[in-house]
């Protein structure tokens, strides 16, 4: 037993040696290729088998999570973490469509984003996203007439909510909680089942469906997945409503992709928008804006099902073994082009 436990500790000293290496190196080329890839050998952990033969999904059904062992496939209060092949789809489509759902997909498309991203997004979401379920697609934006009307699917629809255009590109993330919020208190929860709130900056390249939905829904960030807790972006200003103490946080979640029931979105917005409020009264203002709110408040409301980074991912990081099949890749970012 006690050489069992040196060696563990051993293990963890030499992890923790790799990481502060891995991470003095990303201080000075975060980003290249060569550096990021050093990531893929810090360890993400494994499902305990206790737990991987239990764990079912309410559209899938019980999950494969055996079969992706190089990767992460539960989380420590149960909840699955979904990867391609641990799942049936054809089982989610026939129990969603048994269920008569309706799928909300919220997107902001303000200023130049809407030129730029928007009809990509739509295009490839008609091809790729809940195909087959009935969808609501709604469009926040300061510019209505603007917004591509295309050819939609049976049963797919496509709303316009007009929006203010805000001062600072910082101020549209900041403020959709607040609509979103509004919106699934009106014709946006009365019309859908569950929604998924994403970014307009990407686009989808393959399916995406029911196997995503559950009462509340996580997505873990394409660039942090692989990084210990002590190492990840989160809010660390104590004055700030959003900030995580040393040893809190479970992982890095992007802000990009989030969903879940109406009912739970309207607590999650709630919660978002009235903790960007006592920010704002306090003069502060979160590191990542909306998504640090987000992860603080998955940390005390754990999500229902967290979904892989093949679901959001990016292109600038590289090939990733693990990446099977994105679902959804983040458009290049062309910042100066967008943000005035």
């Amino acid at each position: 037993m006690a050489l069992k436990d040196g060696l563990r500790a051993w293990k963890r000293i030499f992890w923790w040696l790799i990481v502060l290496a891995v991470g003095f190196s990303g201080l000075l080329l975060y980003g290249a290729p060569a550096v990021r890839y050093l990531e893929t050998f810090i360890p993400m952990g494994t499902c305990p088998l206790s737990r991987m033969s239990l764990l079912r999904d309410n559209f899938s059904g019980l999950l494969r999570l055996w079969a992706r062992p190089e990767v992460l496939t539960c989380t420590s209060w149960g909840a699955p973490i979904i990867w391609d092949g641990t799942f049936d789809p054809d089982v989610a489509q026939q129990e969603a469509t048994q269920q008569n759902l309706t799928i909300g997909l919220t997107v902001f498309a303000v200023g130049r984003y809407l030129e730029k991203y928007l009809a990509r997004f739509l295009e490839t979401a008609e091809r790729h996203f809940m195909v087959g379920q009935r969808v609501v697609y709604y469009v926040f934006t300061e510019r209505p007439a603007a917004v591509p009307r295309l050819p939609l699917g049976p049963g797919r629809q496509l709303r316009v909510e007009r929006v203010s255009r805000e001062r600072r590109w910082q101020d549209v993330s900041m403020e959709r909680m607040r609509t979103l919020h509004a919106a699934l208190g009106g014709r946006l929860g009365r019309e859908a089942d569950f929604v998924f709130c994403m970014d307009v900056d990407q686009y989808f390249s393959g399916a995406f469906g029911p196997e995503a939905l559950a009462d509340s829904v996580a997505q873990l960030h394409a660039w942090h997945y692989h990084w210990p807790r002590p190492m990840l972006p989160y809010e660390r200003d104590a004055r700030s409503a959003a900030a995580l103490a040393s040893g809190e946080g479970d992982f890095y979640y992007h802000g990009a992709l989030f969903g879940g029931s109406v009912e739970a979105l309207r607590e999650l917005t709630a919660h978002c928008a009235r903790a960007q409020e006592q920010d704002r009264a306090r003069g502060l203002e979160a590191r990542w804006h909306d998504e640090s709110h987000l992860n603080k408040y998955f940390w005390l409301y754990k999500p229902a099902k967290v979904l892989s980074p093949e679901f959001c991912w990016s292109l600038e990081i590289g090939r990733r073994a693990e990446i099977r099949r994105p679902r959804l890749l983040w458009a290049p970012k062309e910042y100066a082009l967008v943000r005035d």
